[in-house]
């Protein structure tokens, strides 16, 4: 069941066409008439709860970070470590700025950025590391081809996606007014991973170095920098979309363990497939034949999921034009990326260039579908407070452009 703009009940159940789309499960609250809202809404809890992970974790981060540089500059070395370090940036630097356009429709906040970066390049690698460590005290170092291609093939995808998944379901569970649906899991997933990705390119374009020179750390960065830069991002990526689906059916954290489960499974599967065609088969063989489409089909599902993100947009959208608080070529303009490009250049011919406040407008109203699809739902019970404040702000972002 729906509901019409006025808050009263709907039989008519809403299209989705999208094989993404999820069935509702709340009603959400009625649209109040525009004009009709009072100057503030008292807000029962703190506009960060629910979109923010744990202050005690990032302790936990601050502390594994000083464990993690000491291992580094104990086992490598401080010069190997910080050449490493300059090579491991310049892959991350193009893997975020991916990520980064994926993210663009509805942003994520810039804590849970910095903490999905910060948990893939800190904790999920201590947590390998310890692993590996303890592997070693209980059986000893066993250096044989065998142990090398187990440990490739089997612990390395078991212990790091379970690594990094846990921090997935860490931002699910504590923040989830900010974890929407499969865009938002992928991209935690994608942060996470490019985190991991990170550290270990340090330790392994370090000890290239060492080892063999420049022509050896030239030939790792070639195959982990060129090639492969989006490997990890891939695989925690099935993890986050497995944890979105959940959120977007309105599963609490207890009932997504399930899902959690499965999307490491695939998230393994697919790295020791990756690890393996190092291993035991030709690489560029495989790459070319096998990699690379698993690659193209992860952007034809991102650009899947930001279709449907861009359908659930106009389609709450509309619900509030209904109610008289967009036009329906606002509807049109926020719906679509080519409308937003349009609004961005009008806006700039606006006297004093208002492309700021433009860009404030397209982000509120994002934000505001993004809540009522919460409500909608029913996995936010303080969605109302965020829709009040929303429409707010877009009415007065409105009165801004449009001033003389």
């Amino acid at each position: 069941m729906t509901t019409n703009p006025d808050g009263r009940p709907s039989l008519v159940p809403p299209p989705f066409p999208s094989p993404l789309a999820q069935p509702q499960i709340g009603h959400g609250a009625a649209i109040p008439p525009v004009g009709t809202l009072p100057a503030s809404v008292p807000v029962s809890v703190p506009s960060r709860v629910g979109r923010a992970a744990p202050i005690w974790l990032s302790g936990v981060l601050v502390l594994l970070f000083f464990v993690l540089a000491a291992y580094f500059l104990n086992a490598i070395g401080a010069g190997a470590s910080i050449v490493g370090m300059i090579l491991a940036l310049i892959p991350l630097a193009g893997v975020f700025i991916a990520i980064r356009i994926v993210d663009r429709w509805e942003p994520e906040p810039r804590g849970l950025v910095v903490f999905a970066v910060a948990w893939g390049a800190i904790a999920s690698v201590a947590i390998a590391l310890g692993v590996d460590l303890l592997l070693t005290i209980l059986f000893g170092p066993i250096d044989s081809v065998a142990a090398d291609a187990a440990s490739a093939v089997i612990q390395a995808p078991i212990v790091e996606e379970l690594a990094k998944g846990l921090g997935v379901f860490i931002l699910f569970a504590s923040a989830r007014r900010a974890f929407d649906g499969p865009v938002d899991g992928v991209v935690y997933g994608a942060l996470i991973g490019a985190g991991f990705a990170f550290t270990e390119n340090i330790q392994y374009f370090a000890i290239s170095l060492i080892e063999g020179g420049v022509p050896d750390v030239t030939a790792t960065f070639f195959l982990r920098g060129i090639l492969s830069p989006f490997a990890h991002v891939m695989f925690t990526s099935l993890t986050g979309l497995a944890l979105g689906l959940a959120a977007r059916r309105g599963l609490t954290p207890g009932q997504a363990v399930g899902p959690w489960l499965i999307g490491m499974v695939g998230a393994m599967g697919l790295h020791a497939f990756w690890n393996g065609s190092a291993v035991f088969l030709d690489f560029f063989a495989l790459y070319i034949t096998a990699q690379v489409p698993l690659f193209v089909l992860f952007i034809l599902g991102i650009i899947a999921l930001r279709r449907e993100e861009a359908r659930l947009t106009r389609a709450r959208l509309g619900e509030y034009a209904a109610a008289g608080w967009f036009t329906p070529q606002e509807v049109d303009m926020l719906a679509t990326g080519r409308g937003r490009k349009a609004a961005m250049q009008w806006a700039m011919t606006l006297r004093g260039d208002r492309r700021p406040i433009m860009r404030e407008f397209i982000a509120d109203a994002t934000a505001l579908a993004a809540a009522r699809q919460r409500a909608i739902t029913g996995r936010d019970p303080h969605a109302i407070e965020d829709e009040h404040e929303l429409l707010r702000k877009t009415a007065a972002a409105r009165a801004a452009l449009f001033a003389l």
